[in-house]
């Protein structure tokens, strides 16, 4: 290792310990050796079995291994930034606590760094697993090759949506860590805020290859920090705090267009609007009336005016989620990428 590592490998740590070790696991088991890994554990009720984990593996690789007991419960995004204030690295790897680091992921990662030196944040290709890692529910990959956008804000309204999943998340640490602020603590959002501001000055890069495995299955944990309380539940995805996130998601790309004067709020609501799908499916379940104000609310931020927005509702409505699910999932892994459903520019490298 160089004296400071290629990468700070982080996990915000917050109960789920029994799936840590799997996930620590499946980052030692990397070729590429350049890194370290930082867990800041957030004040939770399993925090002891955590600690006594991470002694384990403290001791078997040691000084590449840091752990850091919070003094008080900072919530999602605080923990996200004492990560990146802690983080030695040059680039922050962010990786859920319970999802799996895939083979040559950082090395795939490394090696698109050294192509593209003035890269901010790596756009990850991921995968999703329920039980097993062996059996793959879907892919996300965003372009079917290697695909970069200079800085600017075609940069920042094409990676923008693409960030709110963490695991594989990579961000240049310095450019994130200049950029501290607790404006967007309770959002859920910190790493859109990030991508956004980095990405006025470096530019962005969409790998293919599976970076990471994020496990589904398992019920959200947010709502326990002062933050939180009162707009998530923990175990829970009311459509209040479903509406919440995405009245965050909103705020903080029009926070992004002020703050670096480029054009790019009105882009980011298109994207997120033609891609409503996944914001709509999770309370397609709800009783209709339930379902229908949530639409409702969600028209009223900007998204009615994509027709994919009314698609996806009326589809949802009238096939139920597991059915357009299904299809959804056929289309993708014919084509084996996501679809294109606006003019995305860039270059192919």
């Amino acid at each position: 290792m160089t004296l400071r590592p290629l990468f700070t490998v982080c996990i915000p740590a917050y109960n789920r310990a029994q799936y840590l070790a799997p996930l620590l696991d499946s980052i030692f088991q990397q070729d590429e050796g350049d890194f370290e890994v930082l867990v800041c554990e957030d004040r939770s009720p399993e925090r002891a079995a955590i600690a006594a984990i991470m002694a384990s593996y403290a001791q078997r690789y040691q000084g590449r291994v840091r752990y850091v007991d919070n003094e008080r419960n900072l919530g999602y995004d605080g923990n996200l930034r004492e990560l990146v204030q802690r983080a030695q690295g040059q680039y922050c790897v962010f990786m859920g606590n319970d999802d799996l680091m895939c083979p040559g992921a950082l090395a795939a990662i490394a090696d698109v760094i050294r192509r593209h030196p003035d890269v901010g944040v790596v756009v990850r290709t991921y995968a999703t697993f329920d039980e097993s890692p062996d059996v793959i529910k879907q892919a996300f990959r965003y372009f079917p090759q290697e695909h970069a956008i200079p800085a600017g804000p075609q940069a920042i309204a094409t990676a923008f949506r693409r960030s709110v999943v963490i695991p594989g998340m990579t961000i240049h640490r310095d450019s994130a860590a200049e950029l501290a602020s607790a404006e967007f603590d309770g959002s859920l959002l910190y790493q859109l805020y990030l991508v956004g501001r980095v990405l006025a000055h470096r530019s962005v890069v969409f790998t293919p290859q599976i970076i990471a495995l994020r496990r589904d299955g398992v019920a959200p944990d947010f709502g326990n920090s002062e933050a939180e309380q009162g707009k998530f539940v923990p175990k829970e995805q009311t459509p209040e705090s479903s509406v919440h996130f995405m009245e965050e998601m909103m705020r903080i790309a029009r926070h992004v267009q002020t703050a670096t004067g480029l054009p790019v709020f009105g882009p980011i609501r298109d994207d997120i609007a033609c891609y409503s799908y996944p914001i709509l499916s999770i309370q397609a379940g709800r009783r209709k009336a339930v379902f229908f104000s949530y639409g409702l609310a969600l028209a009223r931020m900007g998204l009615w005016r994509s027709p994919h927005f009314h698609a996806y509702f009326a589809c949802l409505l009238m096939l139920g989620p597991e059915r357009v699910d299904g299809l959804i999932k056929w289309i993708k892994n014919r084509l084996g990428y996501t679809p294109r459903l606006g003019a995305i520019k860039g270059r192919r490298s």
